[in-house]
């Protein structure tokens, strides 16, 4: 009798289960409505806003000579708000942040993480009001003495404003309501230092401030920028709180104190768009696609300093 060989074994594949496929679908199908959702975005702003690219005064009420001319101060107001936003938030929120890991008793941290997570949730038009009746007239005689002993720096120049209704309230409305955002981002980064860094830092000698400037900020940079630009993002395109507190008349200064101050795109739109018609309604659109294309460009640099850091890791 011969011997028979025997038919090659196929490796089994592992069966899949229903709630498996049902889970990668989900997933797969999340991930695809967030980039059709953003190229959906993205073409309802160029398609309307094409109309108004090349309009004139004669085209819109809106317009005194051509949409650039509309648009560039708008577009200064909110860049330079924003700016002034994230110049107070940053540093208040590294220190609120480093507090709350590194300095603070485990109690009052717990309790004070839980205040500044609550802040994130108080609505914009909160804020706004509290900038109108509280901040605005706080502030005033603030601005009155630094015009009247440094008016020569050309930030504190010109006259002040009576009201308080500033640009630079404005930014600190708004500086109030980025902080809560990069204070936590920072906090839990701050938490995922490496012990043994700061044990090592602590070892040879260093204080406590040394071990902070040593290990914990150097291993959070990244984390630290992207925090900032999450909330440059939210500062860019607020609108509520600053359409509120901001008596703006569309010019181009650098005066932090009068009240002839340059008006953000989120507020002028949410100000003008209920009264808009016919192109009018275009060229606030437009408007809104520049805000757009600003906020994507912020958000691509981050990445790009993120993308920079990446070889750096807390093990090494």
């Amino acid at each position: 009798m011969t011997a028979t060989s025997a038919p090659p074994t196929q490796s089994a594949k592992a069966k899949q289960r229903p709630g498996d496929i049902w889970f990668s679908g989900s997933a797969l199908f999340a991930g695809c409505m967030i980039l059709a959702t953003l190229a959906a975005v993205a073409i309802f702003l160029i398609i309307q806003s094409l109309p108004a690219i090349g309009a004139t005064s004669d085209d819109a009420s809106l317009l005194t000579s051509n949409f650039w001319a509309y648009v560039g101060p708008l577009l200064f107001g909110t860049i330079w708000a924003a700016f002034l936003a994230l110049l107070l938030a940053v540093p208040l929120s590294l220190g609120v942040a480093l507090f709350i890991t590194h300095y603070a008793p485990r109690k009052l941290a717990a309790g004070l993480g839980y205040v500044v997570d609550l802040l994130a949730a108080v609505p914009s038009v909160v804020f706004g009001l509290w900038g109108i009746l509280v901040l605005a007239p706080a502030v005033q005689p603030a601005y009155t003495w630094l015009n009247a002993n440094m008016g020569w720096f050309p930030l504190f120049a010109g006259d002040v404003s009576a009201t308080g209704r500033t640009i630079f309230t404005a930014a600190i409305v708004l500086a109030v309501m980025v902080v809560p955002i990069i204070t936590a981002i920072c906090r839990e980064i701050f938490l995922q230092t490496p012990v043994l860094h700061e044990e090592a830092a602590l070892a040879l000698g260093a204080t406590r401030w040394e071990m902070i400037r040593m290990a914990v900020l150097p291993f959070g940079r990244s984390g630290i920028v992207s925090a900032s630009m999450l909330g440059l993002g939210r500062a860019l395109g607020e609108t509520m709180a600053v359409a509120m507190v901001l008596s703006a008349t569309g010019t181009v200064t650098f005066e932090l104190f009068t009240s002839t101050n340059p008006s953000t795109i989120a507020a002028n739109i949410a100000l003008t768009f209920p009264e808009a018609y016919g192109v009018n309604i275009n060229v606030l659109i437009a408007t809104g696609l520049i805000l757009f294309i600003v906020t994507f460009a912020v958000n691509a640099l981050a990445r790009w300093v993120v993308n920079r850091r990446k070889e750096f890791s807390g093990a090494n």
